[in-house]
Formats: structure tokens, sequence, C-alpha cells
């Protein structure tokens, strides 16, 4: 036999072999069982997080755009009409449509809350947006040229608005001319519309106190002629987000900030990227202290083979030989506990993906998922696998660098 395939024969022998204390195979059994779970628990937890990044990517369906468009710096643009009208000549543009988007005072009956009113062209938002299907109890969306708005689920209940028609009073200050301190009412300008429907998006920051109207209505609010605050922008069917905002960004050069829809979120994304990797790393140390049970035992499997030791090296093997025995030993195992980790990991995160076992806790009906989401992706396989091979070769060369001194003291 080769020498290069004596040390792998010999090392999956005494593996296989029944050792002469039975705790020597109790403690190798639990090396690989700590390995094995510890290697299932990254794998479940980078795809629960996947999970999550994907649930937060589908409600961004509902109402962001695919591309937005802001100024640079001030408020507003001073012809978002026109800049609208510039990017709509842009190869893969389906719809522009500029925004008016500012705070108000809100009062119904009784009761007054801040909000922040969108004023949008109606017909052209709901085919950029999904208004339509997150009205809630047969609500509308207002239409073009109504004097309608349609109130978030937290808006209608701070509001008490339950009924479509329910009349709501807007006043925003002025935005031009001093403030009269004998009058201050007339430091504001009023308006008044009326309920079209509540929707729910499912994002706190837009269920919380948001309403959409008519932009022309917002325009007289606001005291805007044709300036807009934003551009929204859909994109034509087969043409990817990222390759449009890129186009518009070319046109347009400085002066705007161009966002594709991940971009309009990143600091949600990048918050669940921040927990996976942190997660990933507390594990990763939980699967370093696993692996001193792989040393452990490969020490006393070592103490055990160390009269095999002296006949190995009777007939002539040199001690690099007899320590690459006790280095593929320790490959073995870890080997054999990542696998076999990756594999229930694998398992588990494949029941959850399609089954949903394991519920989140709550009433379901207000809850976005009931059960806790999973995606499973197959580049975060290899990368659990990643952490399992670096502790195998360390344990490998702690184990080789022990079996050659026990062999030298032995002879």
């Amino acid at each position: 036999m080769a020498s290069w395939r004596i040390a792998p024969a010999m090392a999956w022998r005494y593996l296989r072999a029944r050792k002469s204390h039975s705790a020597v195979t109790a403690i190798a059994r639990v090396s690989v069982a700590g390995v094995a779970v510890a290697t299932a628990a990254i794998v479940c937890v980078l795809s629960v997080f996947n999970g999550f990044r994907e649930v937060l990517a589908g409600r961004l369906d509902l109402m962001n755009p695919d591309v937005m468009v802001s100024p640079a710096s001030g408020k507003t643009f001073a012809d978002g009409d026109s800049l609208a009208a510039a990017i709509r000549a842009v190869d893969g543009v389906a719809i522009a449509m500029p925004m008016v988007a500012d705070n108000a005072l809100a009062l119904a009956g009784s009761s007054e809350m801040p909000v922040r009113l969108l004023g949008v062209d109606p017909a052209a938002y709901r085919r950029i947006t999904s208004l339509d299907s997150i009205m809630l109890d047969g609500g509308k969306a207002p239409l073009a040229g109504s004097r309608e708005a349609g109130a978030a689920v937290g808006t209608a209940s701070q509001l008490a608005l339950y009924e479509q028609g329910t009349p709501i009073l807007l006043f925003a200050p002025r935005r031009e001319g001093r403030v009269n301190l004998a009058n201050p009412a007339a430091s504001f300008i009023s308006d008044s519309v009326a309920l079209s429907g509540v929707y729910r998006a499912d994002r706190s920051e837009v269920d919380a106190n948001t309403m959409v109207c008519d932009i022309e209505v917002a325009r007289m609010l606001f005291q805007y002629d044709a300036e807009a605050t934003e551009v929204l922008v859909k994109a034509a069917p087969g043409v990817a987000h990222e390759a449009l905002a890129g186009r518009i960004r070319d046109r347009l050069g400085k002066g705007y900030v161009v966002k594709d829809r991940l971009q309009q979120q990143a600091m949600d994304f990048r918050m669940i990227e921040i927990e996976k990797w942190v997660t990933f790393l507390l594990l990763f140390f939980i699967l370093a202290i696993a692996s001193f049970n792989i040393v452990s035992t490969l020490a006393m499997l070592v103490v055990e083979k160390q009269k095999s030791m002296l006949t190995m090296r009777a007939v002539g093997m040199p001690y690099s030989l007899i320590g690459r025995v006790f280095w593929w030993e320790s490959v073995f195992v870890t080997v054999a506990g990542g696998i076999a980790g990756l594999a229930l990991g694998v398992i588990l995160s494949l029941l959850q993906e399609h089954f949903g076992l394991i519920k989140l806790a709550g009433d379901p009906s207000a809850m976005i998922v009931s059960a806790y989401p999973v995606a499973l992706q197959w580049g975060d396989v290899a990368l659990a696998f990643a952490p399992v091979a670096l502790i195998g070769l360390a344990a490998a060369w702690v184990a080789s660098r022990f079996a050659r001194t026990r062999a030298k003291s032995a002879a």
C-alpha cells in the first residue's frame, strides 16, 4: 500500500475499532454530536434570517415604487412635473409620477394627530403600488381629481375614522409670510377631504400616520405650484430595478438621489444582515467550544494506541506518518459531525420552510406570517461548513503534534 494511503486507512480502522475503554467511545460520540448540533444550528439560524429578509422584501412590493428619485439637497424639486416627464423618456420606464409628501395636522371630530400626507396622481399611484390590494373593509383608494383621502390603519384608529365619507380637516403652516400673534389661525392653511377607505401595509412607518390624497389637494395645502418632493418610477415588465435606477442616475446626473426598491429600505436590510452575522459569530464560538471535545477524544485515543505506535516504529514507520494517522482521525471525526449537522440543518430548514412547523406566538390574524419564515440558501450551507473545516484542521494539527510527541517519548 502506498504511503499516502496508509495513514487514512489506519485512521479509519482506529475510528471504527472497539476501544478498550468505553469512555473513549462515548466521548467520541459526544464530540461528533456536539459538532453536528452546532453546525445544524448555524444552518437553521442563517435560514431564518434569510426568511425574515424575504418577508421584508415582499412587503416592499406593496407600497414602495421600483425606483424613487429625491433631491440631493433641499426638500423639493422646482418642477416635479417636468422632471417626471424627463424620467419617462428613459428606456425601461413604464410610469414616472411626481409626489408631494409633507407633514400636516389632521382633525376628525374631537380627535387630532399629525399625519404624513402623500399627494399623488391616484391612477398612477395605484399602478406603481399595490394600494388597491391593501384597502380594508370594502374601502377604495382616492380617485383622481377628487377631494378624498385614504388613511392608514394607525391614522384611522387614532382619528376614529370608522365610516367612508367621514370629513377630515387638514392644516399646514403657511410657507410664506409672518405669524400673526393676534390671529394664530391665520398662519395656517386648512382644507377638508372625505375618507375614501382605510389601508394596511403591515409596515409600521406607513401604517402609523400616513394619508394618501390627490396631488392637487396636497399642493394647495402646502402652497406648492409644480414642486414635488419625490418622483416615483415603475419599471417596464422584465426590466431590473437596479439597472433602471442606474440608467436614471446616469441621465439625471448630480443633484438627485436615485434609489431602487431595496435601497429605499437599506437600513432595515442592513439591520437584518448585522443580526445575521453577529448570530453566526456567536454560533461559531459555540462550535469552537464543542471542538475541544474532539481534541480530548483524540488525545485519549493517542494514549490508548501508544503500544500500537511502538509497533509502527518497530516496522520503520516515521514519526511524521504516525502523526498523519491521527491527523486523519481528527478529520474523520470533524467531517462526520459536520456532514451530519448539515444534513440535519437542511432537513429542519426545509420542513419549516414548506410546512411551518414552529409557529409564532400571537394572534395569526394580526401578523404578517404565522410561522417562523425560513429560506434555505445553499451558499449558507457551504458557509456553515467553513468553520467546521477550519476547526477540523486546527484539531488535526494538535492531534498530529501530540501523537508525534507521545511516539517519541515512548521510543
